[in-house]
């Protein structure tokens, strides 16, 4: 039996306007596909009448060993993951599960738009210098070492792309990381909050440091703290990258 193959596709923040050609091809190739309940959804209608695997959160290692199971019986599969899969997302652990098995199905990773680069968009040109993306999501990473690389990144001025700041049980992360980057930072350093960035709902707030708790923030929200050369003007949020104009 020839084997199959493994699509990781990065189908970036969920409109189909935003998703790359390359994603789009291999979700309309593949057989199968397989992912999260809300990013299966997202993309729906690019799939027509090809098999669906959903699952919920929590489940990743589950979703990639069944990518694999089919891809090992001959079928193409493509795992969707949102924005880029190699930004917290499946590409790591579906190349594990593969070297895991030592499976010589072929593996392509797909890349998206990511979750920090759509919202940025949405608010100017925040990241145009050096920038770092941190997760405040304690599930897999401890989080003494999350609150260590806070101070680190804070001290060095670089703009901070913060995913998954908050969730229903994890409220006091993001009021922690604040308190951390008031320490490094003047409380006047602009921030950006993006909702749901570049779907629909799409909500855009920006700030300050002092202010930033002000506002919703929660799971499907992406915030952009600046260093000490960003700034606000026209309603745009911007991080000089060091041209004379």
């Amino acid at each position: 039996m020839s084997k199959g193959k493994i699509y990781v596709v990065g189908i970036g923040p969920g409109d189909k306007e935003h998703m790359t050609f390359r994603a789009a091809h291999a979700i309309e190739q593949s057989d199968i596909i397989i992912g999260y309940k809300t990013y299966i959804e997202l993309v729906s209608d690019l799939i027509d009448d090809k098999k669906i695997v959903s699952s919920q959160m929590k489940k990743e290692v589950e979703r990639c060993e069944k990518t694999l199971e089919y891809a090992e019986e001959g079928k193409t599969v493509a795992l969707v993951s949102s924005g880029d899969p190699g930004i917290y997302g499946m590409a790591g652990i579906m190349l594990e599960i593969v070297m895991k098995h030592k499976s010589d199905v072929e593996v392509e990773i797909v890349p998206g738009v990511s979750a920090s680069s759509a919202a940025a968009s949405s608010v100017g040109a925040p990241l145009m210098h050096d920038f770092v993306t941190i997760s405040l999501s304690d599930l897999l990473t401890d989080w003494d070492l999350i609150k260590r690389r806070l101070e680190l990144v804070a001290e060095g001025d670089f703009v901070i792309a913060i995913y998954n700041p908050r969730s229903k049980k994890r409220t006091e992360q993001i009021v922690i990381a604040r308190d951390i980057f008031l320490k490094h930072k003047d409380k006047s350093t602009p921030v950006a909050i993006v909702r749901n960035a570049k779907r629909e709902g799409e909500e855009t707030t920006i700030t300050d440091l002092e202010n930033m708790l002000d506002y919703n923030i929660d799971m499907f929200t992406t915030v952009i703290i600046g260093n000490s050369k960003s700034y606000v003007d026209c309603g745009k949020m911007v991080t000089p990258r060091g041209y004379k104009i």
